[in-house]
Formats: C-alpha cells, structure tokens, sequence
C-alpha cells in the first residue's frame, strides 16, 4: 500500500538557513549560515496619483516602482564570523568601493530541503549592533545586522 507524501503545508517559519555569496574568504560550511531571525523580505509597489485638469475626483492612481526594506539578520554573537568581518571591513573604509554579494534565504522543509528560497542582490551592510550588556540578567549576546539590497527573486 502507498503511503500518502505528508503536505508541507503550512511550513514552519523556524527551519531556514542564510547563505552568503560572493564574500573573499568565506568558507563554505562555516557558521555564518544560522541565525535566530530573519526580516526584510517583503515588497511593496509604490504609488502615484494623477489628476487630470485638476479634477481630484477623478484621480488615477498607478504603480511606479517596488519598495524592498533592509534586510535584517539577527543571532548569538559568532566570533568566527566571515560575514563580519566583511562588514567591519566594509565599514572601516567607507570611502572605497564597497564589495557586494548575493544572499540567500531558504525557508525548509522537515528533510532540510529548500521549500521556498528569496535571492536577493547587490547586497552590502549598513549597521552591525551587539546588545548591551547586563549583570542582572543571563542572555546569550545577540548581534544584529542589517544589510541593504537591491531587490530579490523567489525560487519556488
């Protein structure tokens, strides 16, 4: 008897991996591909209102062009960490020409296949933070990033 194949629907949002590429030095299987959260993937059209002779009533509205957010990423401080050291490059020299990558962000399914994978371009970092720190309270010490891109496809 065939067994029927268990939907993946709904995925659960909390199986996913980062993958970075196109960063000199980065090693293929490091660390740099876990995170604790991941936000910025969404996109919006921007809009445009015209009214012709002046006629408020009977404006038109249209869609320009789409609107991507920062990409944020955020984990336990990693001090092995490729990608930060790309961005402390980076951001040390803000003068030079600064190196783009791609990422990519793969939701997956419970056998660790890609489900659904966002491949966003020309990204590069705008802001790197740690938490502060507190001696009244036990918490692993988070490091956020946060990263412009340009836009992103989705591989479904």
């Amino acid at each position: 008897m065939l067994m029927a194949k268990k939907p993946e629907y709904p995925p659960v949002s909390f199986y996913f991996w980062v993958k970075f590429e196109g960063i000199p030095g980065l090693a293929e299987n490091s660390g740099d591909a876990y995170f604790q959260e991941v936000s910025g993937l969404s996109r919006e059209f921007q809009l445009e209102q015209s009214a012709p002779g002046g006629q408020n009533e009977n404006a038109f509205t249209f869609p320009t062009t789409v609107k991507y957010p920062n990409l944020v990423l955020k984990r336990g401080l990693f001090k092995d960490s490729g990608v930060l050291k790309w961005i402390d490059k980076t951001m040390s020299d803000p003068g030079r020409n600064v190196t783009t990558c791609t990422v990519m962000v793969s939701l997956l399914n419970p056998q660790g296949e890609p489900l659904l994978s966002f491949n966003l371009e020309n990204v590069f970092p705008l802001k790197w933070s740690l938490d502060s720190f507190n001696a009244q309270e036990s918490k692993i010490a988070v490091e956020t990033m946060e990263f412009y891109y340009k836009k992103f496809t989705i591989q479904f």
